[in-house]
């Protein structure tokens, strides 16, 4: 990357003073031609309609000598009125100009010749910096976070009564904040040299710290590791921009000349309902990056743990984008980093906006959010189902007996705390634990419970009780997308009707006929979520509370589950509303296959500790891309080993985290970008470097095995790869009831019960008269037909 030169212009200037300056010219002849100039204006700094702040970035389109040539006769004007460039710069060789003064809405910016007139005019759209473009009414109240998380005050908007307050310095509330905006300011900061180095406020008075870091960046400079931070809010979240700086510059002058042009965005994890500001971690100043001379941006808004509203998300990480180029420049490109939903925004905001980001490495990923709901809705009902509708069958005792149902993995080395509380209350139990319970215990709540949830400073809301008609779930979260129904409740997701669970296990004689059909007798499923009530313990309530009364006892949901109501007729299951889940697809919330840029999918191998973040997701990505792509070429998938386990700390199992193959993933993503920018006409398969091929690595990081087969046998019928023998993958709930790997079937096709027991849904087994009519009592509308798309996928 060239170092960008900026020229900062007051208002009266001229570009004509300039262009006299040398600075922007090329030195092309000064006359003129008769005929108009071939110039266009385009938008560098968003779309064209996704403008927001009031201001835009955009550059000249035409034959770079007329450009130089013609510089001083140029004029743009804005709404009929003549406007001066707020910045003008040349920046990769190419014209940058920064143009202020948009007025909310419609504007249409025209470029004008002093002797031709106009030559070319763009409609803009402005929006304004609190959002939203696209996401739809915002959602209040929302819980301010900026004086808790960077101790400065919302400004106050609002002369209503609802609201965050805000106080003076002296202590006093001088207003509320709606929307918890912030004045944009900048910090800098050193990075120590010492042992385990940290990051510290660089001295006032402009003298260098004697413990201060240098850094290599990757032009082979060695420099001082400053950093300018600039934090704000955009779109109502706390941003962040990174980059590194120079002893002695100015707050404002947004210096470049340490930058390498790669822009690196870090989205974060987490799962959270909204209705909050969020929260800003240490990763906003990755130093692995940042002392490369990556920039690095971030926003509390693109971190899942405020919100799962990924259309929200994706439009948080534009407007984040768009203000970062308007005060920096154009990137080089624009790669991501970002774990659990971190790595789901990656993939779902390649779908949805392809000219976000060039490049990712998605960590600990999923496909996405969505259809986790699918499997994960099921976990309790079947823990529920093992440790208390048929608590007298020895079978579920054994742990490994239960991933016959849940598919997950399950491990006696990971002891179940609640063991000893179910056997004294009279419940079943085994002595381990499926991943349903470490890892996913408490999403259900999370996702459907409108009673179960909290966000950060609320009890500071006003007035008093402003929090309290608040709905925590998914589904009111999104519910801008998914619509609500004629009673003004959101519309839901989760559908089990015809899902034949511990099919799997029925067809390889793991569980008897009779077993599989109590099962799914009396499995049931969830309420809708106005039916449902607050949490028992161990989420709302203490230990005494259980002792009291034992019906608090509840880890498993089951006062929100539908259950037979005499123990013997079939349980009702649940069903997902097909607007709902058609929305969901159409939204782009369901990542559906389409992958706009080559991606580095790593994660460590976590499947010994249960971690949610299990292994199987990375290649149910990969068949969603194939689906739709024909090919998973931009898809790269790694693992790198976190065994042997230690085992150490008896109630929890933990991994060897040792090596972070993060790194290395970005210099392999750099050299396949650089290649793309050689030969554009090769596309992103043929543009690979030789280490952007899958890979499995040693738990210190060095390479166990590469190439294309090293994951055959997962999603084909190949003799399993290197990889796939020494990392074995699990299953979820719905791959054992017959459904496939992506995972992304919400509301199955149904097939008729007589249509089953001929088509080999069942294997060898051959019911009899008395089981084929529970299997049609249990199924009165049909078993699942995987064979079938979705029904609420749309054209399904």
């Amino acid at each position: 990357m060239k170092p960008a030169k900026f020229y900062w212009l007051p208002g009266a200037a001229s570009l004509l003073v300039i262009a006299l300056t040398g600075c922007l010219s090329s030195g092309g002849s000064s006359s003129r031609s008769d005929n108009a100039p071939d110039l266009e204006l385009s938008v560098l700094s968003s779309a064209a309609d996704q403008v927001s702040g009031g201001s835009v970035l955009v550059t000249l389109d035409g034959d770079a000598a007329q450009i130089d040539e013609e510089l001083d006769q140029l004029e743009f004007w804005i709404n009929d009125q003549e406007v001066q460039p707020a910045r003008l710069s040349r920046h990769n060789d190419r014209l940058e100009i920064l143009l202020e003064g948009l007025a909310q809405g419609e504007n249409q910016l025209e470029l004008h010749h002093a002797k031709h007139g106009p030559l070319h005019d763009i409609a803009l759209t402005n929006h304004p910096i609190t959002g939203p473009i696209f996401s739809g009414p915002q959602q209040y109240p929302f819980v301010c976070t900026s004086v808790s998380e960077l101790g400065r005050q919302p400004l106050v908007d609002t002369e209503g009564d609802a609201g965050f307050p805000v106080y003076d310095d002296n202590g006093t509330q001088v207003g509320l904040s709606k929307d918890c905006s912030i004045e944009p300011y900048v910090v800098f900061l050193y990075r120590t040299n010492a042992t385990n180095p940290t990051y510290r406020p660089l001295p006032a008075d402009g003298s260098r710290p004697a413990d201060m870091a240098t850094t290599t960046l990757t032009d082979g400079r060695v420099v001082d590791f400053i950093v300018r931070q600039e934090r704000g809010t955009i779109n109502r979240f706390l941003y962040s921009f990174a980059t590194l700086a120079t002893l002695g510059d100015a707050a404002d002058a947004a210096a470049t000349d340490k930058w390498n042009g790669r822009l690196l965005f870090h989205f974060e994890g987490g799962v959270a309902i909204g209705h909050t500001q969020g929260r800003v971690s240490g990763r906003a100043l990755a130093p692995e990056v940042l002392g490369k001379g990556y920039a690095v941006i971030y926003s509390s808004g693109t971190r899942t743990n405020a919100h799962y509203n990924l259309q929200v998300g994706g439009e948080t990480a534009l407007m984040v984008k768009e203000h970062f180029i308007k005060r920096f420049g154009t990137p080089d490109y624009t790669v991501a980093i970002g774990g659990s939903g971190g790595g789901i925004q990656q993939y779902v905001y390649s779908q949805n906006h392809p000219d976000l980001l060039d490049a990712g490495v998605p960590q600990y990923s999923y496909p996405d959010m969505v259809t986790q709901t699918i499997h994960i809705g099921d976990c309790e009902l079947l823990e529920y189902y093992m440790d208390a509708t048929d608590r007298n069958n020895p079978f579920w005792r054994t742990t490994a007996n239960r991933s016959l149902l849940v598919g997950l993995n399950s491990t006696d080395a990971y002891p179940d705390p609640f063991a000893g509380a179910k056997n004294m209350l009279g419940y079943s139990t085994a002595p381990g634990m499926t991943e349903c319970i470490p890892a996913w215990r408490g999403l259900t709540p999370l996702v459907m419970n409108p009673h179960y949830g909290q966000a950060t400073n609320q009890g500071q809301m006003q007035p008093p009780g402003v929090m309290n008609d608040v709905q925590w779930t998914h589904y009111d979260d999104l519910r801008n997308i998914y619509g609500v129904d004629d009673n003004g409740n959101p519309r839901t997701l989760f559908d089990n009707v015809g899902v034949q669970y511990g099919l799997k296990a029925l067809n390889d004689g793991d569980i008897t006929p009779a077993e599989f059909l109590k099962l799914n007798s009396q499995i049931g499923g969830w309420k809708h979520p106005n039916e449902m009530i607050q949490e028992g313990f161990p989420f709302i309530g203490t230990e005494a509370d259980v002792l009291e009364d034992p019906s608090r006892f509840d880890p498993w949901s089951s006062r929100n589950m539908r259950l037979s109501p005499d123990g013997n007729s079939p349980a009702p299951r649940t069903e997902g509303d097909l607007q709902a889940i058609n929305a969901a697809y159409e939204s782009g919330m369901v990542f559906d296959g389409q992958l706009n840029m080559p991606v580095i999918d790593w994660r460590h191998y976590l499947e010994e500790v249960l971690d949610m973040h299990n292994s199987h997701q990375s290649f149910s990505a990969r068949q969603r891309i194939r689906n739709r792509m024909g090919n998973s070429d931009s898809q790269v998938i790694w693992f790198t080993d976190a065994r042997p386990t230690d085992l150490s700390d008896p109630d929890e199992p933990q991994p060897r985290e040792d090596f972070d193959q993060t790194w290395m993933a970005l210099d392999v993503l750099h050299e396949w970008l650089m290649n793309i920018r050689a030969n554009p006409e090769d596309g992103i398969a043929g543009n690979k470097p030789a280490a952007a091929v899958d890979s499995c690595f040693e738990t210190n990081g060095d390479l166990k095995a590469a190439g294309q087969d090293v994951w055959d046998g997962i999603l084909d019928n190949s003799p399993a790869g290197a990889c796939t023998n020494l990392f074995p993958t699990y299953t979820t709930s719905r791959m054992i009831a017959g459904g496939p790997i992506e995972g992304s079937i919400f509301k199955c096709a149904l097939k008729p019960v007589s249509t089953a027991l001929t088509d080999g849904t069942y294997g060898s087994w051959n019911p009899t008269t008395e089981q084929v009519a529970e299997l049609n009592a249990i199924f009165p509308q049909g078993v699942c037909n995987y064979a079938q798309p979705d029904q609420g996928r749309p054209g399904s």
